[in-house]
């Protein structure tokens, strides 16, 4: 009997492991090769080299996980590796969620398909700070639903240092305790509060979160500026019916499987003490639905929607009719995943995009920040010309005399251009720097500066004055970079003015946060 136990577990776990092989082949299988890193994991990729407590964009974690990459050597496989690793956790602790309420091999399969399958591959081909996002929310539901069922209190200490990792890859995990407040005060689960441990796990999450908490205050408080920024770049540009439509558009496999879970969260008995998940992602979707966030901020909240719902169903239907409904469901999931792939991931080259918008611009896919439609999606335009203007600007950079280099300072428009110039160009010329995002706080204190490699606009005739010299030495040709036009110049011969000018607008700049 105990053999025929343990090959059954086997069994079930080397179902999982198919599952997140699978992942892994489709994470490196979904991207063109003409592709190249976003302008975003650039940065992130900066950060390894300037390791710190906090930083202007993001928390610090994202920095520990570049310093990885770079143990390995910083080439793209590792860059696509790390979030493929999150999303295969995220589909391992799905079924672990599955695995705690009940559900039996049948309804772990479903779920795991359905996360599997889904929008999670798009968010998990980026090295950006959402792949570990929707794992540490997935996480986190995963310890709260063992702590109220065992009663343990390893689990809500587990739970305190999940959200404490949580927060410092990405501050919209606030969103998710908010959520899990106001479910957790609405149902039964508010003894929970009364408990000694509970209490214990909110000091000792504060108590993690205190370096981060201090830098902040050191900076003032550079998180709000950076959501200030946000809001009027991007997210007054979105509203909340897009972000509702988007929701539907994540879930499109897996909508059966979402309803059955909120059904299952409003009238399933057997669930009625996780009641406070349910409520907690009707509370968050409408918290973002109000403040217009982007529709991947949710994506979260769906792994345990999508297993609870499983469950659900598995319980509601005959052994009959399990053996029907969910291959069935697990075949739409994949049949929408296949049908989508091309429009959803960066499979297709840029020409052929633009050859044939129409599908693209149907699901708003050619829809920028700016609220206008282009040729290329957002993501897809952030993903090429990278090479050619880093290897434009190396050539700019060797036309210096090699005594002069020291007083040289290669400068970008924008945290892109001067992040793709230090991966690229990484030990062939000087560090990039620009008066935008953490790159205005690493600026070098240059005693005097002669040249300038400078990456983007045109210098103002004001600037250009101060120079012997400034010349246009190339320019992104790219078509569909989101770069394309981007100069490169050779400012040469700065007079004696310039070096004390330059680093008075640098700190006029960081003490008003102009920086984004």
């Amino acid at each position: 009997m105990i053999s025929s136990k343990i090959k059954n577990f086997t069994s079930q776990y080397w179902i999982l492991l198919l599952l997140v092989s699978i992942k892994f082949v489709l994470q490196f299988t979904l991207v063109n090769q003409v592709y190249e890193l976003h302008r975003d994991e650039f940065l992130y990729l900066d950060q390894a080299k300037h390791l710190d407590f906090g930083f202007i964009c993001v928390p610090p974690l994202t920095s520990l996980f570049s310093s990885i990459i770079y143990l390995f050597g910083g080439g793209l496989f590792w860059v696509r590796f790390v979030p493929s690793l999150f999303g295969a956790l995220t589909i391992v602790f799905t079924w672990l969620i599955v695995e705690a309420i009940g559900g039996s091999l049948l309804s772990r399969i479903l779920a795991g398909c359905a996360i599997l399958f889904s929008v999670l591959v798009r968010l998990n081909i980026l090295f950006q700070p959402n792949a570990f996002d929707i794992l540490a929310w997935t996480m986190a539901f995963y310890f709260l639903i063992k702590y109220v069922k065992t009663d343990k209190s390893k689990w809500i200490y587990g739970l305190s240092a999940v959200i404490a990792l949580g927060i410092y890859n990405k501050y919209t995990l606030v969103f998710l305790l908010f959520g899990l407040a106001v479910a957790i005060l609405l149902t039964e689960q508010r003894r929970l509060l009364v408990g000694a441990s509970v209490w214990k796990a909110i000091g000792l999450l504060v108590v993690l979160l205190l370096p981060n908490i201090l830098w902040q205050v050191a900076h003032h408080f550079p998180a709000v500026e950076h959501m200030k920024a946000l809001k009027s770049t991007q997210l007054d540009n979105n509203s909340s019916l897009s972000f509702l439509k988007e929701q539907l558009m994540y879930l499109s496999g897996s909508l059966a499987l979402a309803v059955a879970g909120l059904v299952a969260f409003a009238c399933f008995k057997p669930f009625k003490p996780y009641r406070f998940v349910g409520i907690s992602i009707v509370v968050i979707l409408s918290l973002y639905a109000i403040l217009k966030a982007k529709g991947y901020y949710a994506v979260g909240l769906y792994p345990v929607l999508l297993a609870f719902g499983s469950v659900y169903l598995e319980r509601i239907l005959s052994l009959k009719w399990n053996r029907i409904v969910i291959p069935l469901l697990a075949g739409c999931n994949l049949a929408v995943f296949i049908l989508t792939a091309e429009l959803i991931y960066p499979i297709s080259t840029p020409l052929a995009i633009s050859q044939n918008p129409t599908a693209f611009e149907k699901m708003g896919m050619l829809r920028w920040e700016d609220g206008k439609n282009h040729e290329l999606p957002q993501d897809f335009a952030d993903m090429v010309g990278w090479r050619e203007m880093a290897d434009k600007s190396l050539k700019a950079y060797r036309m210096i005399p090699e005594g002069e280099r020291r007083n040289t300072l290669v400068f970008c428009d924008n945290y892109g251009q001067t992040g793709a110039l230090n991966y690229y160009n990484r030990g062939a010329m000087a560090e990039a720097y620009a008066f935008n995002a953490d790159y205005i706080f690493w600026l070098p204190r240059l005693d005097t500066i002669k040249n300038i490699v400078l990456v983007g606009n045109q210098p103002s005739a004001e600037v250009a004055a101060m120079f012997r010299e400034v010349k246009c030495v190339g320019e992104v040709d790219s078509r569909f970079a989101r770069e394309k036009g981007t100069g490169i110049y050779l400012l040469t011969g700065a007079n004696a003015q310039f070096t004390q000018a330059f680093y008075a607008m640098a700190d006029r700049r960081i003490k008003t946060f102009d920086i984004f």
